[in-house]
């Protein structure tokens, strides 16, 4: 999955999280959080090792 659109989906669900109408709907959307910022972790440990990473940074 492309870095960019994984760090814009991220940063589009804690700006919906933070305007949420409702706990259940920033519940959700911190969830959608957590996984994107899980996914960005996995996709960036290469650079962060010192090796070659997948994508551009």
């Amino acid at each position: 999955m492309d870095l960019n659109y994984l760090l814009h989906r991220h940063q589009v669900s804690l700006m919906r999280s933070n305007a949420a109408g409702s706990p259940e709907a920033r519940h959700a959307h911190n969830g959608l959080v957590r996984g994107y910022a899980y996914q960005i972790s996995e996709l960036t440990k290469h650079a962060r090792d010192g090796l070659r990473p997948l994508v551009a940074l």
